[in-house]
């Protein structure tokens, strides 16, 4: 007769063997004591290892704000500038005909060559950003068209061909409709990147906060058991434990409170500033190309209402620029983009050429005004004059108003990059050194721990 087999349902595996000696151990003072050891180190140590992965990955993208987000987004922005510029440089030129100034055309080819030299930038950079790619696809599509349509423009115009102005106008449309609302949309892209890596850079650490403050709240309860058994009230190793703890909690709440403050000022101070800058340089550039296409057609684009597109386009350009028209007087509106300017400049470096932009624009309407007014009269070769007039003239040129507005514009750019870049370095150093540091304490606080919980156990041997 075969020996009677154990009923499985009975069968004890080895794990839960292992878990019933680990409570038979438990119900005496020895056991409790291993079992709270372990508990504290194991507490201790997640602290710092989730300590330094969420600071490692808050410096990270503290790098990706200065080291990638904030120079593709300025590229992005050089890129929509450069175009813009162009397209003013080759309206200018046109004007001029057969005269078209060296400088002109130099200044036109430069930005030709920048903007393609930073598209190359932009491909190799833009990471896996698929909206990025696309614009930058369509741009290298229709930069060749536009440069195509332009040199047409110009060997048609300096043969004195009527066709030479519809080349322009043509090309300008595709500059307008096709190029800057890629740019424009590439620069939104890079922007909303720059956006995402400063939320990640200064978002609170609250699952490391958190462990810190349980395995805080696990060395004070462990403590106090032991001084309730005991009437001992140090135990150096708890207590060690539980200062190291403490240092790194502190630590990490000082370190990134200064971190995000200086991120915080970095955008509010800097990359925001330098996102308005940018915008009204190209407000400015465009605004210019209006003023020298409104010649070029001579009233042969109109709107639905019958007013020069080019010229309505210019008005509402400088809307947008300061809010006001020549007959203003007073600031810029709040809400226009120099206004903006004004406000978000701090100091006199960086809010003085911001003024002076103000007072070049309300010069360059003032000359505006009097060009349209003799080109409306029928005097265009006074009208080309006051628009396309040499640097130093009697009267000025709004050329030479437009030229200086850009110039304190990229003044007050090249001030606000370095406010910006200060700051943001800022933030970022409050983060050195304490993953590392983080991690090291971590493991000091957990063998301390270890030692004291270990100092109790040999009082029952």
């Amino acid at each position: 007769m075969s020996p009677a087999q154990p009923d499985p349902g009975t069968r004890r595996t080895a794990w839960r063997e292992g878990l019933e000696r680990i409570a038979d151990a438990a119900t005496t003072e020895p056991g409790r004591l291993r079992v709270i050891g372990a508990v504290l180190a194991a507490l201790l140590v997640a602290f710092g290892a989730v300590t330094a992965w969420q600071v490692t990955d808050r410096s990270s993208a503290a790098d990706a704000v200065i080291d990638r987000s904030q120079p593709l987004s300025a590229d992005a922005a050089d890129i929509y500038r450069s175009l813009a510029d162009a397209d003013t440089a080759a309206a200018a030129g046109f004007l001029a005909g057969r005269d078209e100034p060296r400088t002109v055309r130099r200044r036109y080819e430069k930005d030709i060559g920048v903007a393609s030299e930073l598209l190359v930038k932009a491909a190799a950079d833009t990471g896996g950003s698929s909206s990025a790619r696309e614009q930058i696809a369509r741009l290298n599509q229709q930069l060749p068209v536009y440069t195509g349509l332009v040199e047409s423009a110009r060997a048609a115009g300096r043969q004195g061909l009527p066709l030479g102005g519809a080349y322009l106008r043509y090309a300008s449309d595709r500059m307008r409709e096709d190029l800057l609302p890629a740019a424009r949309a590439l620069y939104e892209a890079e922007t909303g990147r720059l956006r995402s890596d400063y939320a990640d850079a200064k978002s609170w650490p609250w699952t490391a906060l958190t462990t810190g403050v349980v395995a805080l709240g696990a060395l004070g309860w462990a403590q106090r058991r032991a001084f309730l058994r005991t009437n001992r009230v140090f135990n150096h190793g708890l207590l060690a434990g539980t200062a190291a703890g403490a240092v790194v909690l502190l630590w990490l709440t000082v370190g990134h409170a200064v971190a995000r403050a200086d991120l915080t000022d970095s955008y509010e101070n800097g990359a925001k500033s330098l996102q308005v800058l940018s915008e009204a340089r190209i407000a400015s550039l465009q605004a210019r190309g209006d003023e020298s296409l409104t010649l070029v057609a001579r009233g042969a684009v109109l709107t639905a209402s019958g007013d020069d597109a080019y010229e309505a386009s210019y008005r509402t350009g400088m809307r947008k620029l300061i809010g006001g028209d020549v007959t203003a007087s007073g600031e810029p509106a709040p809400d226009s983009l120099l206004g903006r300017a004004r406000s978000l400049a701090d100091g006199s470096e960086g809010r003085d050429p911001v003024l002076e932009a103000i007072h070049d624009v309300k010069q360059w309407q003032q000359r505006h005004g009097e060009a349209r007014t003799a080109d409306v009269g029928g005097y265009y070769g006074q009208a080309l004059a006051k628009v396309i007039g040499e640097k130093g003239s009697a009267r000025g040129s709004t050329g030479e108003s437009f030229d200086q507005v850009d110039t304190a514009l990229r003044q007050a750019l090249t001030h606000e990059e370095d406010d910006f870049r200060r700051a943001a370095e800022d933030g970022r150093g409050a983060f050195t050194g304490l993953a590392a540091g983080a991690a090291v304490l971590a493991v000091l606080g957990a063998a301390g721990a270890v030692l004291g919980i270990g100092r109790r156990l040999s009082e029952y041997r």
